[in-house]
């Protein structure tokens, strides 16, 4: 499958949910995804992840090999739109 390149016309708001003592690890492991900003907030959500990649396909990509399989995430939202 082709990787991720950042800077691309698909973007994504990728809302997480964590164990609550895994947060710091995941954002991290979560960190380390090439075009990916991760932020902690408060609310409903403990993190989110924004994305851009070249296709939707990427995202989605990234979504299933990067950050659903992290130890310690437990839910995933996703927004997408494209420029």
């Amino acid at each position: 499958m082709a990787e991720h390149h950042p800077g691309g016309v698909a973007h994504a708001y990728v809302l997480i949910n964590t164990e609550p003592a895994r947060t710091e690890a995941v954002i991290e492991r979560l960190s380390a995804i090439p075009g990916a900003r991760v932020r902690e907030v408060l609310g409903p959500y403990d993190i989110v992840v924004e994305l851009e990649a070249d296709a939707p396909e990427y995202v989605t990509q990234i979504l299933r090999e990067k950050i659903r399989p992290v130890p310690g995430v437990t839910s995933t939202v996703t927004c997408t739109w494209m420029e």
